[in-house]
C-alpha cells in the first residue's frame, strides 16, 4: 500500500488541497463583490463621462451660435446701421434705382436732418451711442400698380430704409400723385474711431 507510505507527503497535499479551495472560495466571496462594486462604479463614471460629453458639445454648439449672432449683429452694425459717411450714398443709389425699377423716376429728392439721438448702452462697457436721422422726401406720379410696386420694393430693401409717410392724390386719368417721406438711421462715429484711423 503506497497510500501508507506516502501518508505523510498526501497529508501535506491535502492541507494544501484544503487552504488552496478555502483561499479559492474565500477569494471568489470577498473579491467578487469588489469586482461588481468596480464595475458598477465603471458603468457610472462612463454614464457621467457621456453626460459631461453632450454637456460639452450643448455648450460648443451655444458657443458657435453666440459667435454667430455676435458676427450678424456686428454686420448690421458696421454695414446696414453704419455711419452717414459710409452709408448714405449707397442710400441714395438703392432709392433711384428702386424708383426706375418701378417706373417711377422723381423730379428731385429732398433731405432733411433730423436730432440726434443718444443711447447708453448696457452691455459689459459703458459707451453712448448715438444715431441721426436723415429723411428723403420725393413725389412721383403713375399708375397704382407702379405706385404699389415702388412700395413693396423699398419695403424689401436690403438698406435700413422706413417708410415714414404716404400721401396719395388722383390725378387725370388713371395717374397717381405719390409724395413719399423715407427716413434712416445713421450711427454716429465710435468714439475714438477717428483717432484711430488717421
Amino acid at each position: 500500500m503506497i497510500w501508507r507510505e506516502k501518508r505523510t507527503l498526501l497529508a501535506i497535499l491535502g492541507v494544501l488541497l484544503a487552504a488552496n479551495l478555502f483561499f479559492f472560495f474565500t477569494y471568489r466571496v470577498q473579491y467578487q463583490s469588489r469586482l461588481d462594486a468596480l464595475d458598477t462604479r465603471l458603468a457610472e463614471v462612463e454614464r457621467e463621462l457621456e453626460q459631461t460629453r453632450l454637456s460639452r458639445l450643448r455648450a460648443e454648439q451655444a458657443f458657435r451660435s453666440f459667435r454667430k449672432v455676435e458676427a450678424d449683429v456686428m454686420e448690421v452694425f458696421n454695414s446696414h446701421w453704419s455711419t452717414q459717411q459710409e452709408r448714405f450714398t449707397a442710400l441714395i443709389v438703392e432709392v433711384k434705382r428702386l424708383s426706375d425699377a418701378s417706373n417711377l423716376v422723381p423730379a428731385s429728392y429732398s433731405f432733411a436732418r433730423g436730432e440726434t439721438k443718444r443711447v447708453t448702452s448696457s452691455g459689459g462697457r459703458k459707451r453712448e451711442l448715438g444715431a441721426n436721422e436723415v429723411s428723403i422726401s420725393f413725389g412721383v406720379q403713375g399708375t397704382y400698380a407702379q405706385a404699389r410696386r415702388l412700395i413693396n420694393l423699398l419695403e424689401l430693401s436690403r438698406q435700413f430704409v422706413i417708410i415714414e409717410s404716404i400721401s396719395l392724390t388722383a390725378g387725370e386719368g388713371n395717374l397717381l400723385t405719390l409724395n413719399l417721406q423715407l427716413k434712416t438711421l445713421f450711427r454716429d462715429e465710435l468714439p475714438g474711431a477717428a483717432t484711430n484711423q488717421t
